[in-house]
Protein backbone atom coordinates (compact mmCIF):
# COMPACT_ATOMS: atom_id res chain seq x y z
CA UNK A 1 0.00 0.00 0.00
CA UNK A 2 1.63 3.75 -0.78
CA UNK A 3 1.14 6.05 2.26
CA UNK A 4 2.46 8.78 0.54
CA UNK A 5 -0.41 11.41 -0.19
CA UNK A 6 0.71 12.08 -4.26
CA UNK A 7 2.73 9.30 -6.14
CA UNK A 8 6.37 10.71 -7.50
CA UNK A 9 7.49 11.35 -10.71
CA UNK A 10 10.31 9.36 -9.90
CA UNK A 11 7.64 6.52 -9.06
CA UNK A 12 5.57 6.96 -11.87
CA UNK A 13 8.52 6.64 -14.29
CA UNK A 14 9.58 3.83 -12.30
CA UNK A 15 6.13 2.34 -12.72
CA UNK A 16 5.61 2.94 -16.40
CA UNK A 17 8.36 5.22 -17.40
CA UNK A 18 10.44 2.39 -19.66
CA UNK A 19 7.51 2.37 -21.99
CA UNK A 20 8.26 6.14 -23.34
CA UNK A 21 11.41 4.85 -25.44
CA UNK A 22 9.70 2.82 -27.94
CA UNK A 23 6.44 4.52 -27.87
CA UNK A 24 8.98 8.14 -28.87
CA UNK A 25 10.67 5.26 -31.36
CA UNK A 26 7.82 4.58 -33.25
CA UNK A 27 6.38 8.16 -33.38
CA UNK A 28 9.52 8.75 -34.92
CA UNK A 29 9.48 6.46 -37.29
CA UNK A 30 6.34 7.10 -38.64
CA UNK A 31 7.23 11.33 -38.57
CA UNK A 32 10.68 9.99 -40.54
CA UNK A 33 7.85 8.27 -43.00
CA UNK A 34 5.87 10.67 -43.39
CA UNK A 35 7.82 14.12 -43.71
CA UNK A 36 11.37 12.49 -45.32
CA UNK A 37 10.36 9.86 -47.72
CA UNK A 38 7.15 11.38 -48.03
CA UNK A 39 4.46 8.16 -47.67
CA UNK A 40 1.53 10.15 -47.39
CA UNK A 41 -0.13 6.96 -48.02
CA UNK A 42 0.09 5.79 -44.51
CA UNK A 43 -2.04 8.14 -43.01
CA UNK A 44 -5.52 7.53 -42.02
CA UNK A 45 -8.43 9.55 -41.41
CA UNK A 46 -8.50 10.61 -37.86
CA UNK A 47 -12.18 10.20 -37.09
CA UNK A 48 -12.12 5.90 -37.10
CA UNK A 49 -8.99 5.96 -35.29
CA UNK A 50 -10.46 8.79 -32.28
CA UNK A 51 -13.96 6.37 -32.07
CA UNK A 52 -11.66 3.73 -31.35
CA UNK A 53 -10.02 5.52 -28.66
CA UNK A 54 -13.05 6.75 -26.89
CA UNK A 55 -14.03 3.12 -26.79
CA UNK A 56 -11.03 1.43 -25.91
CA UNK A 57 -11.08 4.59 -22.95
CA UNK A 58 -14.39 3.09 -21.70
CA UNK A 59 -13.52 -0.62 -22.18
CA UNK A 60 -10.46 0.66 -19.82
CA UNK A 61 -12.39 1.94 -17.30
CA UNK A 62 -14.14 -0.81 -17.32
CA UNK A 63 -11.48 -2.84 -16.05
CA UNK A 64 -10.28 -0.73 -13.82
CA UNK A 65 -13.48 0.07 -12.25
CA UNK A 66 -13.53 -4.10 -11.72
CA UNK A 67 -9.82 -4.04 -10.23
CA UNK A 68 -10.74 -1.90 -7.68
CA UNK A 69 -14.01 -3.73 -6.36
CA UNK A 70 -11.44 -6.61 -6.14
CA UNK A 71 -9.01 -4.25 -4.21
CA UNK A 72 -11.10 -3.02 -2.06
CA UNK A 73 -12.94 -6.44 -1.60
CA UNK A 74 -9.57 -7.65 -0.26
CA UNK A 75 -9.01 -4.36 1.88
CA UNK A 76 -12.56 -5.63 3.75
CA UNK A 77 -11.74 -8.94 3.95
CA UNK A 78 -8.51 -8.36 6.17
CA UNK A 79 -10.37 -5.25 8.34
CA UNK A 80 -12.96 -8.05 8.77
CA UNK A 81 -10.29 -10.26 10.22
CA UNK A 82 -8.86 -7.42 12.49
CA UNK A 83 -12.03 -7.01 14.28
CA UNK A 84 -12.63 -10.87 14.43
CA UNK A 85 -9.51 -10.98 15.54
CA UNK A 86 -9.79 -8.99 18.59
CA UNK A 87 -12.87 -10.49 19.27
CA UNK A 88 -11.45 -13.67 19.55
CA UNK A 89 -8.88 -12.40 21.47
CA UNK A 90 -11.33 -10.67 23.99
CA UNK A 91 -13.31 -13.96 23.83
CA UNK A 92 -9.98 -16.06 25.26
CA UNK A 93 -9.40 -13.63 28.02
CA UNK A 94 -12.92 -13.37 29.40
CA UNK A 95 -14.34 -16.47 28.79
CA UNK A 96 -11.40 -19.56 29.57
CA UNK A 97 -12.08 -19.91 33.36
CA UNK A 98 -12.13 -22.34 35.92
CA UNK A 99 -11.21 -21.82 39.57
CA UNK A 100 -10.22 -25.46 40.34
CA UNK A 101 -7.14 -25.33 38.08
CA UNK A 102 -4.16 -23.25 38.37
CA UNK A 103 -3.81 -20.41 37.33
CA UNK A 104 -0.51 -20.48 35.28
CA UNK A 105 -2.48 -23.67 33.43
CA UNK A 106 -5.69 -21.69 31.99
CA UNK A 107 -2.30 -19.17 31.23
CA UNK A 108 -1.38 -21.60 29.13
CA UNK A 109 -4.13 -22.65 27.57
CA UNK A 110 -5.17 -19.04 27.11
CA UNK A 111 -1.63 -18.56 25.33
CA UNK A 112 -2.36 -21.45 23.22
CA UNK A 113 -5.39 -20.33 21.95
CA UNK A 114 -3.84 -16.75 20.98
CA UNK A 115 -0.65 -17.67 19.53
CA UNK A 116 -2.16 -20.48 17.62
CA UNK A 117 -4.86 -17.19 16.20
CA UNK A 118 -1.50 -15.68 14.96
CA UNK A 119 0.06 -18.61 13.76
CA UNK A 120 -3.16 -18.94 11.17
CA UNK A 121 -2.92 -15.50 10.30
CA UNK A 122 0.95 -15.30 9.40
CA UNK A 123 0.03 -18.61 7.20
CA UNK A 124 -2.72 -16.90 5.80
CA UNK A 125 -1.24 -14.87 4.43
CA UNK A 126 2.00 -16.78 2.82
CA UNK A 127 -0.81 -18.83 1.29
CA UNK A 128 -2.17 -15.98 -0.42
CA UNK A 129 1.43 -14.60 -1.89
CA UNK A 130 1.85 -18.06 -3.85
CA UNK A 131 1.69 -17.26 -7.13
CA UNK A 132 -0.86 -17.90 -9.39
CA UNK A 133 -0.05 -18.56 -13.63
CA UNK A 134 -1.91 -15.67 -14.15
CA UNK A 135 -0.16 -13.10 -12.05
CA UNK A 136 2.98 -11.06 -12.98
CA UNK A 137 5.60 -12.87 -10.98
CA UNK A 138 4.28 -15.90 -12.70
CA UNK A 139 5.40 -14.12 -16.26
CA UNK A 140 8.74 -14.53 -18.01
CA UNK A 141 9.13 -11.56 -19.78
CA UNK A 142 9.39 -7.61 -18.44
CA UNK A 143 6.03 -7.91 -16.44
CA UNK A 144 7.56 -10.15 -14.57
CA UNK A 145 11.18 -8.69 -13.76
CA UNK A 146 8.72 -5.34 -12.57
CA UNK A 147 6.78 -8.04 -10.22
CA UNK A 148 10.00 -9.12 -9.10
CA UNK A 149 11.36 -6.30 -8.08
CA UNK A 150 8.53 -4.52 -6.61
CA UNK A 151 7.58 -7.82 -4.38
CA UNK A 152 8.67 -8.20 -0.72
CA UNK A 153 8.83 -11.39 1.26
CA UNK A 154 9.87 -10.38 4.68
CA UNK A 155 8.23 -11.38 7.24
CA UNK A 156 6.76 -14.82 5.57
CA UNK A 157 6.82 -17.51 7.76
CA UNK A 158 6.51 -15.79 11.51
CA UNK A 159 3.57 -18.54 12.37
CA UNK A 160 6.46 -20.49 13.19
CA UNK A 161 7.67 -19.23 16.12
CA UNK A 162 3.48 -19.49 17.82
CA UNK A 163 2.66 -23.01 16.17
CA UNK A 164 5.17 -25.57 18.16
CA UNK A 165 5.59 -28.84 16.88
CA UNK A 166 4.39 -30.44 20.38
CA UNK A 167 0.68 -29.20 19.36
CA UNK A 168 1.06 -30.97 16.22
CA UNK A 169 1.88 -34.13 17.81
CA UNK A 170 -1.13 -33.99 19.69
CA UNK A 171 -3.50 -33.59 16.92
CA UNK A 172 -2.45 -35.17 14.25
CA UNK A 173 -2.12 -38.84 13.72
CA UNK A 174 1.12 -38.76 11.83
CA UNK A 175 3.64 -35.70 11.98
CA UNK A 176 3.34 -35.89 7.88
CA UNK A 177 -0.49 -35.30 8.21
CA UNK A 178 0.62 -31.70 8.72
CA UNK A 179 3.35 -31.34 6.72
CA UNK A 180 1.22 -32.49 3.62
CA UNK A 181 -2.13 -30.84 4.11
CA UNK A 182 -2.98 -29.08 1.27
CA UNK A 183 -4.60 -25.95 3.12
CA UNK A 184 -2.77 -25.56 7.01
CA UNK A 185 -5.10 -21.94 7.99
CA UNK A 186 -7.86 -24.34 7.53
CA UNK A 187 -6.40 -27.51 9.52
CA UNK A 188 -5.42 -24.41 12.31
CA UNK A 189 -9.14 -23.32 12.99
CA UNK A 190 -9.95 -26.93 12.75
CA UNK A 191 -7.34 -27.21 16.01
CA UNK A 192 -9.13 -24.26 17.98
CA UNK A 193 -12.65 -26.01 17.41
CA UNK A 194 -11.33 -29.25 18.71
CA UNK A 195 -9.69 -27.18 21.61
CA UNK A 196 -12.84 -25.38 22.66
CA UNK A 197 -14.77 -28.99 22.69
CA UNK A 198 -12.00 -29.97 25.64
CA UNK A 199 -11.94 -26.74 27.66
CA UNK A 200 -15.88 -27.80 27.70
CA UNK A 201 -15.50 -31.48 28.29
CA UNK A 202 -12.86 -30.06 31.68
CA UNK A 203 -15.58 -27.41 32.28
CA UNK A 204 -13.39 -24.51 31.59
CA UNK A 205 -15.39 -22.86 29.51
CA UNK A 206 -19.05 -23.03 29.35
CA UNK A 207 -21.42 -24.32 26.79
CA UNK A 208 -22.93 -21.13 25.54
CA UNK A 209 -19.93 -19.26 25.44
CA UNK A 210 -18.05 -22.07 23.82
CA UNK A 211 -20.40 -21.96 20.85
CA UNK A 212 -20.11 -17.87 20.82
CA UNK A 213 -16.00 -18.84 20.49
CA UNK A 214 -17.48 -21.22 17.23
CA UNK A 215 -19.17 -18.78 15.80
CA UNK A 216 -16.12 -16.24 15.89
CA UNK A 217 -14.08 -19.69 13.99
CA UNK A 218 -16.71 -20.10 12.02
CA UNK A 219 -16.71 -16.37 10.73
CA UNK A 220 -12.63 -16.87 10.34
CA UNK A 221 -12.95 -19.96 7.64
CA UNK A 222 -15.48 -16.88 5.94
CA UNK A 223 -12.80 -14.77 5.81
CA UNK A 224 -10.67 -17.16 4.71
CA UNK A 225 -12.66 -18.66 2.10
CA UNK A 226 -13.57 -14.52 0.41
CA UNK A 227 -10.15 -14.24 0.04
CA UNK A 228 -9.20 -17.44 -1.40
CA UNK A 229 -12.10 -16.44 -3.75
CA UNK A 230 -9.87 -13.28 -4.87
CA UNK A 231 -6.87 -15.10 -5.16
CA UNK A 232 -7.94 -17.99 -7.15
CA UNK A 233 -10.67 -16.61 -9.42
CA UNK A 234 -8.62 -14.12 -11.91
CA UNK A 235 -10.21 -10.92 -13.19
CA UNK A 236 -12.05 -12.58 -16.83
CA UNK A 237 -9.53 -13.68 -19.26
CA UNK A 238 -11.89 -11.42 -21.88
CA UNK A 239 -12.23 -8.50 -19.90
CA UNK A 240 -8.66 -8.46 -18.62
CA UNK A 241 -6.48 -9.58 -22.03
CA UNK A 242 -9.08 -8.25 -24.72
CA UNK A 243 -8.48 -4.37 -22.99
CA UNK A 244 -4.73 -5.01 -23.40
CA UNK A 245 -4.92 -5.99 -27.27
CA UNK A 246 -7.39 -3.18 -27.76
CA UNK A 247 -4.65 -1.06 -26.43
CA UNK A 248 -2.10 -1.78 -28.64
CA UNK A 249 -4.22 -1.99 -31.71
CA UNK A 250 -4.97 2.11 -30.90
CA UNK A 251 -1.65 2.88 -29.95
CA UNK A 252 -0.75 1.24 -33.07
CA UNK A 253 -3.19 3.45 -34.93
CA UNK A 254 -2.74 6.54 -33.11
CA UNK A 255 0.34 8.11 -35.22
CA UNK A 256 -1.14 6.98 -38.18
CA UNK A 257 -4.33 9.08 -37.75
CA UNK A 258 -2.43 12.58 -36.49
CA UNK A 259 0.75 12.37 -38.65
CA UNK A 260 -1.40 13.93 -41.41
CA UNK A 261 -3.31 16.34 -38.71
CA UNK A 262 -0.17 17.81 -37.27
CA UNK A 263 1.17 18.36 -41.00
CA UNK A 264 -1.58 20.75 -41.05
CA UNK A 265 0.70 23.24 -38.94
CA UNK A 266 4.15 23.85 -41.59
CA UNK A 267 6.80 21.91 -42.39
CA UNK A 268 7.85 21.78 -38.39
CA UNK A 269 4.02 20.11 -37.65
CA UNK A 270 4.86 16.43 -38.31
CA UNK A 271 7.72 16.46 -35.66
CA UNK A 272 5.35 17.90 -33.09
CA UNK A 273 3.39 14.79 -33.54
CA UNK A 274 6.26 12.65 -31.73
CA UNK A 275 5.61 14.27 -28.37
CA UNK A 276 1.92 14.60 -28.03
CA UNK A 277 1.49 11.22 -29.92
CA UNK A 278 3.85 9.82 -27.78
CA UNK A 279 2.20 11.20 -24.61
CA UNK A 280 -1.49 9.98 -25.54
CA UNK A 281 0.01 6.75 -25.91
CA UNK A 282 1.63 6.55 -22.43
CA UNK A 283 -1.54 7.48 -20.96
CA UNK A 284 -3.59 4.95 -22.30
CA UNK A 285 -0.95 2.00 -21.50
CA UNK A 286 -0.83 3.78 -17.44
CA UNK A 287 -4.38 3.13 -17.43
CA UNK A 288 -4.09 -0.35 -18.57
CA UNK A 289 -1.50 -0.72 -16.61
CA UNK A 290 -2.93 0.42 -13.19
CA UNK A 291 -5.95 -1.93 -14.13
CA UNK A 292 -3.50 -5.11 -14.59
CA UNK A 293 -1.80 -4.43 -10.92
CA UNK A 294 -4.89 -3.83 -9.20
CA UNK A 295 -6.56 -6.92 -10.33
CA UNK A 296 -4.56 -9.05 -8.15
CA UNK A 297 -4.40 -7.59 -4.32
CA UNK A 298 -2.03 -10.39 -3.07
CA UNK A 299 0.75 -11.06 -5.13
CA UNK A 300 2.97 -8.80 -2.92
CA UNK A 301 3.54 -5.84 -4.49
CA UNK A 302 3.83 -1.81 -3.28
CA UNK A 303 0.09 -1.51 -4.61
CA UNK A 304 -0.82 -4.77 -2.86
CA UNK A 305 -3.54 -4.94 0.76
CA UNK A 306 -0.50 -4.60 3.43
CA UNK A 307 -1.46 -7.71 4.79
CA UNK A 308 1.70 -7.66 6.72
CA UNK A 309 1.12 -4.70 8.53
CA UNK A 310 -2.35 -6.03 9.27
CA UNK A 311 -0.65 -8.91 10.48
CA UNK A 312 1.52 -7.43 13.25
CA UNK A 313 -1.00 -4.70 14.17
CA UNK A 314 -3.27 -7.80 15.43
CA UNK A 315 -0.12 -9.89 16.93
CA UNK A 316 0.66 -7.07 19.07
CA UNK A 317 -3.38 -6.53 20.38
CA UNK A 318 -3.35 -9.84 21.21
CA UNK A 319 -0.34 -10.30 22.67
CA UNK A 320 -1.15 -7.14 24.78
CA UNK A 321 -4.65 -9.17 25.76
CA UNK A 322 -2.08 -12.02 27.05
CA UNK A 323 -0.29 -9.47 29.13
CA UNK A 324 2.52 -9.65 27.54
CA UNK A 325 5.22 -6.51 27.81
CA UNK A 326 7.90 -8.02 25.17
CA UNK A 327 5.93 -7.07 21.75
CA UNK A 328 6.93 -6.94 18.41
CA UNK A 329 7.44 -3.34 16.67
CA UNK A 330 4.70 -2.31 13.82
CA UNK A 331 6.07 -2.84 10.33
CA UNK A 332 7.14 0.47 8.85
CA UNK A 333 6.42 1.96 5.70
CA UNK A 334 9.78 1.68 3.37
CA UNK A 335 10.12 3.99 0.46
CA UNK A 336 6.36 5.61 1.08
CA UNK A 337 5.07 1.55 0.86
CA UNK A 338 3.50 -0.56 3.29
CA UNK A 339 3.69 -4.37 3.01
Amino acid sequence: MIVRKNITLKGLFEFAGHHLWWLSSYMLIVSVLYRVLEWHWISIPWLPVSLIGTAVAFYVGFKNNQSYDRVWEARKIWGAIVNSSRSWGAMVDAFVRNKELPEEEIKQIKTRLIYRHIAWLYLLREQLLVPTPWEHVSLNHLFRRIAVRRRENGGIGLFKDYLTEEQKEKYFAEATEWEYATNKTTQIIRLQSLTLAELEEKECLHMRKQLDMQKVLGDFYDHQGRAERIKRFPLPRQYANLSFIFNCIFIFLLPLGIVAEFAKHGSAGVWLMIPFGTLVGWIYIVMELIGDYSENPFEGFGTDVPMLSICRTIEIDLLQMLGETKLPKPIQAVNDVLM
